[in-house]
């Protein structure tokens, strides 16, 4: 599977800007050699400024999606962007299950960075109870993290720790799993990520890059993840390689951001900025 292409399956909500969500998960999959597919979870008006409308598809057509692309396509990853309702998270994470979906990357996407919902507070106890068994790695900020915990957001990396902890206490115990808490959020120059799979907790710090251009940076490192995953598959340390590349390679798409001119709110990453030659 290493020399192979993975096929990579996003399930995620629709910006129209192209910043986040499934146009930005696919954009990251074809970037890093994976062959991206897509299930729409939900369609929503939205640019780099706000989101001013949310439309999600009856269940029964999503299920419909999901099952008629398994039924077809070999889905080496999958990667959870916003699923919206509590009956959109049942019915994913029933499929998910029927089909045993392999390295399941979950961004349990709750609030846009223009402060829009977009999660239901309803959908967060089906999120835990039903969608949290089937996730491979969850991929939580900080604000995520204390809605997933029910707690004020972490205030610092020591809290981070506890909070990482936490949050794989709320992933399957018995096989491996793993938690990559985004410390984006808190103050500094530095950014600090911590991944965790219940034994080692792994420091991931870079330097923040100072731009308003990070629409949609959360589904991309998600999206990024899950493209690599199948990819490291066999090597040395494969989770651990397959985070360190990915963030990686997103530092460099927000480095390159201003190469771009969409919007005039928070921009988007640069996607292509490694295959596009100005």
């Amino acid at each position: 599977m290493s020399r192979a292409i993975p096929n990579v399956v996003s399930i995620a909500g629709v910006d129209p800007s192209g910043g986040a969500g499934l146009l930005a998960d696919l954009k990251a999959f074809s970037a890093l050699g994976a062959y991206g597919c897509g299930v729409v979870a939900a369609l929503t008006a939205q640019n780099t400024q706000s989101v001013t409308g949310v439309h999600a598809p009856p269940t029964d057509f999503l299920r419909l999606q999901i099952d008629t692309l398994f039924a077809d396509v070999k889905i080496h990853a999958v990667k959870l962007g916003m699923l919206g309702s509590a009956d959109i998270v049942a019915t994913v994470a029933d499929r998910l299950a029927h089909f045993d979906a392999p390295n399941v990357v979950c961004d349990p996407v709750m609030v846009a960075k223009s402060g829009d919902h977009l999660l239901a507070r309803n959908a967060v106890a089906m999120l835990i109870e039903a969608l949290l068994p089937r996730t491979f790695l969850l991929t939580p900020n900080l604000p995520e993290a204390g809605v997933l915990l029910e707690q004020r957001p972490p205030e610092s990396v020591k809290e981070m720790y506890r909070a990482a902890e936490r949050l794989r206490e709320m992933l399957p115990l018995s096989s491996e799993r793993w938690v990559l808490l985004k410390g984006g959020h808190l103050p500094g120059s530095e950014v600090v990520d911590l991944l965790f799979d219940g034994d080692r907790m792994i420091e991931m710090p870079s330097p923040r890059i100072e731009t308003k251009n990070t629409h949609g940076t959360g589904c991309t490192l998600a999206s990024a993840i899950a493209a690599l995953l199948p990819q490291r598959a066999g090597g040395f340390r494969p989770v651990e390689a397959a985070v360190r590349d990915a963030r990686d390679y997103l530092l460099r798409a927000i480095a390159a951001s201003g190469a771009l001119s969409v919007g005039s709110g928070h921009g988007p990453v640069h996607h292509f900025h490694a295959l596009w030659r100005g």
